[in-house]
């Protein structure tokens, strides 16, 4: 039994590097050497995506001591899932054209409608397989309200929609084909690739020492390196449990060791690691959506993102620091710390990639699927560059398997929130969530975003952060556009709160993940998440009611903009901490949440008067800290 076992797991792991390398050379020739019709390239994603979902999310994968006859049965579904998403997918890429036209005339054939059919149970099944149940029950319950919406009477009410028409729907460049799939086919993927291969070549250890290097000495030396690692490694995850898992497995126990209690070791990680969902250069997939979405490119998205991202981290490497201070916690040994100049040298052959990266998106402006592919270039010959950690021809498996891999968890987030935007387009229901949230919120743009937190917050909770932004996207963004928000803010103040409520209890996946290896109550580390990370909670409302946090130039308003924005971060962790050198009085909290209020908003008076008050605040206090530091003589 255990050696027919094996067997098949050899005969997967070998489908799954032939699928895996199928995908790269579908990707990347897709734009290097041969350009697809924009369907037939998502039919072969979409098709690659199911496969591999199948092949590493096998039926009953958790469950234990299974009998020889229920494995058959579970592995001969499996195949049957397999086989449908290959001939659906095989169908659309060899008969382009007739499907085309089908969905051009709004006329579903009877083929298409039986594949229509396929196509939905296979993409609900590999969503309950890799994200739960959720996201595949909400698919559900939206395509039920296509089909019998028309019986619900008032606001929510539409006309009649018989199966066929709502498989038309379903099956089309508004479902399974449409802006999310795209978005995972045309960018997500890239990267994930971009991502792999960074990882193949050392960069989550490298990262590790660099972070370490930089801060293992200084006062809560370990927390200080989760929060740098952390940073680092989001820029190539993009994932906060996948972030979690690789930096938290390190950096808890250090911090745990430290000193640090295990909730706010927990905390300090799992708020660390949601930041990478919106850190550039490599934010979350959910960017790449919000890139096409609103039609901005992906460079300009990263942009604007780079000073809330950065006043985050700042915020949160100050609680952190005060912590410290709070309980009088020092830095790592001497030898514990590895040497700066040498990690650096290690980390040049990442640097490269990632320069090429900023250069081809910002410098020369090109596609983000071309920059993507070039820095994964790069990646590969510096890789087989290096003398001392070169990349061996294996490494180029491992790297796309890897990718592969990764895709399962976006293919599927990105498919089910289809199938639920189809029935939003095909009902309208977009735009009658949008109106009522206006009509809710009185036409006032505070409340109408109060609201839109609210929505994003309930629906982050179940669902991962791709999907909860698609479905807020298509419901909400057109309320807060209305009211006058600009596009690029009122997106990434839902992609904000859609990845922030990975830390918000009572579903927070990335507090959950890091409890566990805190082992500590996973409610503890969530409202202790919640409370270091509540810069998270402030930026987009800043950037949504000022949005010179997200847009630049080389100008005076530009300067003070950062400046209010570093003023924000260490004002909030000290009213936060009750502490900077010291423990502080409660009117001094008071007057650094009197500083927040004045320079968040865009009166450039009120802004230096809130730096002059916290310059006044901070410098007494670290005046006063100098002069009680004892004289070594």
């Amino acid at each position: 039994m255990d050696n027919n076992r094996s067997k098949y797991n050899k005969f997967i792991a070998v489908i799954v590097t032939a699928v895996s390398l199928l995908a790269v050379f579908i990707h990347v020739g897709n734009y290097t050497f041969f350009t697809l019709p924009s369907i037939l390239f998502y039919a072969w994603h979409l098709m690659i995506g199911l496969v591999l979902i199948y092949l590493y999310y096998p039926l009953g994968a958790k469950m234990e001591n299974k009998s020889a006859g229920l494995t058959i049965l579970f592995r001969i579904i499996d195949w049957i899932c397999i086989a449908v998403s290959v001939i659906v997918g095989c169908y659309v890429i060899l008969n382009y054209d007739a499907y085309v036209s089908a969905m051009q005339n709004n006329q579903l054939t009877d083929t298409l409608f039986i594949l229509g059919i396929l196509i939905t149970i296979v993409v609900l099944e590999a969503g309950r397989r890799v994200l739960g149940n959720v996201l595949p029950i909400i698919a559900i319950i939206a395509i039920l309200y296509g089909l019998f919406g028309h019986m619900i009477p008032g606001l929510l009410g539409h006309k009649v929609y018989n199966l066929r028409r709502v498989l038309l729907s379903v099956f089309s460049d508004r479902g399974v084909y449409g802006t999310a799939v795209a978005t995972s086919a045309t960018n997500v993927y890239l990267f994930l690739l971009f991502a792999a291969y960074l990882n193949a070549s050392g960069a989550s250890k490298i990262f590790q020492d660099i972070a370490i290097a930089l801060t293992g000495k200084k006062r809560g030396g370990p927390a200080k390196m989760a929060v740098v690692a952390s940073a680092f490694f989001g820029t190539i995850s993009g994932s906060c449990v996948a972030n979690v898992v690789s930096t938290g497995a390190f950096t808890i126990p250090l911090m745990k060791r430290n000193g640090y209690k295990s909730r706010f070791s927990g905390a300090v990680e799992a708020v660390a690691s949601t930041g990478g969902q919106i850190m550039p250069p490599i934010m979350g997939a959910a960017a790449f959506v919000l890139s096409n979405v609103a039609g901005i490119p992906y460079s300009e998205v990263c942009i604007a993102a780079l000073l809330p991202a950065l006043m985050y981290y700042v915020c949160l490497f100050k609680m952190v620091d005060l912590e410290s201070v709070k309980h009088n916690l020092h830095g790592l040994p001497s030898e514990e710390v590895p040497d700066l100049k040498k990690s650096l040298a290690r980390g040049i052959k990442l640097f490269v990639p990632v320069g090429v990266l900023l250069v081809m998106l910002i410098g020369f402006k090109t596609t983000a699927m071309k920059a993507a592919i070039w820095s994964t270039a790069a990646i590969i010959i510096m890789g087989f560059l290096d003398s001392k950690e070169r990349m061996k021809p294996r490494d180029l498996i491992t790297g796309a398997v890897a990718a592969g891999k990764s895709l399962c968890s976006v293919i599927s987030a990105c498919a089910t929130a289809g199938l639920v935007v189809s029935m939003f387009s095909l009902t309208g229901l977009g735009l009658k969530v949008s109106n009522f949230i206006v009509q809710l919120g009185g036409n006032n743009l505070v409340l109408s975003l109060v609201l839109s937190m609210i929505v994003c917050a309930i629906m982050g909770m179940g669902l991962p952060t791709t999907a909860a932004y698609i479905v807020c996207a298509t419901a909400i963004a057109p309320a807060l556009t209305g009211l006058g928000l600009i596009p690029l803010a009122a997106h990434l103040f839902l992609l904000y709160f859609a990845s922030i409520s990975a830390i918000t209890p009572p579903v927070a996946v990335a507090s959950y993940a890091a409890a566990g290896i805190a082992e500590e109550n996973p409610m503890r580390v969530g409202f202790t998440a919640v409370k270091i990370g509540l810069t998270g909670f402030i930026l987009p409302f800043a950037f949504a009611l000022n949005t010179d946090y997200i847009t630049f130039g080389f100008n005076f308003q530009t300067l003070l903009t950062w400046a209010c924005g570093y003023v924000i971060c260490i004002s909030l962790a000290c009213a936060l901490q009750g502490y900077v050198e010291s423990k502080i009085t409660i009117p001094e909290r008071a007057g650094y949440l009197a500083v927040i209020a004045l320079v968040i908003s865009s009166n450039v008076l009120f802004s230096l008067i809130g730096i002059a008050v916290f310059a006044v605040l901070y410098g007494f206090r670290m005046l006063q800290a100098k002069k009680q530091r004892p004289v070594i003589a």
